[in-house]
């Protein structure tokens, strides 16, 4: 008999759009009021207390500076069925645009080079999270608490804003 909670293949279903950049399936899953706290010591930690201020003051901050779509994969989920609380661990891969270049040089940056001689890109965001979640009986997401590479985080932030 499965469990009250969504089972771990449930979960990895409910994440999987991110691993392409589209997080509007996944969000459905999130109840508007959700307790989201993003632990650490940089520009985005803290605790947010609705799906909204979520998105808007980490996700669509961390889009800004990326040069394409934060894609989150899921590498492991642990608990979910018959428990309340899951722990997804997720994968980012990413690279940070690095400021803004002048039109013409954006059309030619890999050919760009650096003073030691190696070829300018953006910094490499690639990051791990475990997001621990609690689900109710609805299959939504009530609680999240985010564990991340803060250092990475902020560095991101810091050279691209």
């Amino acid at each position: 008999m499965p469990g009250p909670y969504p089972s771990r293949r449930e979960i990895s279903e409910i994440f999987a759009g991110m691993a392409a950049g589209n997080y509007k399936d996944f969000f459905a899953h999130v109840i508007d009021d959700v307790d989201w706290t993003v632990m650490g010591h940089h520009p985005l930690a803290g605790q947010y207390t609705n799906k909204a201020a979520f998105q808007k003051d980490t996700l669509q901050r961390l889009g800004a500076i990326m040069e394409k779509p934060l894609q989150m994969e899921v590498r492991n989920v642990v608990g979910g069925g018959d428990e309340e609380w899951a722990v997804v661990e997720l994968i980012a891969t990413s690279t940070c645009k690095n400021g803004e270049m002048p039109s013409l040089l954006v059309r030619y940056r890999s050919a760009l080079v650096g003073a030691d001689g190696g070829l300018l890109v953006g910094l490499k965001f690639d990051n791990t999270y475990a997001w621990v979640t609690r689900w109710n009986k609805d299959g939504k997401i009530v609680q999240v608490r985010a564990y991340l590479d803060s250092a990475l985080v902020k560095q991101a932030l810091e050279e691209n804003e």
